[in-house]
């Protein structure tokens, strides 16, 4: 099994940053990708940036250009700037992992990120 721990989010006035991270732990064997998905209330759930290996990063249309998702060396921990926010980023964020050898979904519990003034 994996786990995984998010952190951060949280209130914040039109414009502004946050940032998210999540760690993973657990049975990590293979190569696996991490990102962020996020669902607002009455939407559908969402890509907002992923992370694979050899560096390759994707956005979400809504996003690009004003998040930033990076990942450490070692590679459980993955982080996302959020800049420039507004308020339809309003919405639960949650950590996804997939291992890319058995295609194993993992999901975080989801974080609370609200941008309103």
């Amino acid at each position: 099994q994996v786990q995984l721990r998010e952190s951060g989010g949280g209130l914040v006035q039109p414009g502004g940053s946050l940032r998210l991270s999540c760690v993973a732990s657990g049975n990590i064997y293979s190569r696996f990708a991490m990102g962020w998905y996020r669902q607002a209330p009455g939407a559908e759930r969402e890509l907002v940036a992923m992370t694979f290996t050899g560096g390759v990063k994707r956005y979400g249309d809504s996003v690009e250009g004003r998040f930033t998702i990076s990942r450490d060396k070692g590679g459980d921990t993955v982080d996302l700037r959020m800049n420039s926010l507004l308020p339809e980023d309003t919405a639960v964020y949650y950590c996804y992992l997939v291992d890319l050898a058995t295609r194993t979904d993992y999901w975080g519990q989801g974080t609370q990120v609200t941008v309103s003034a």
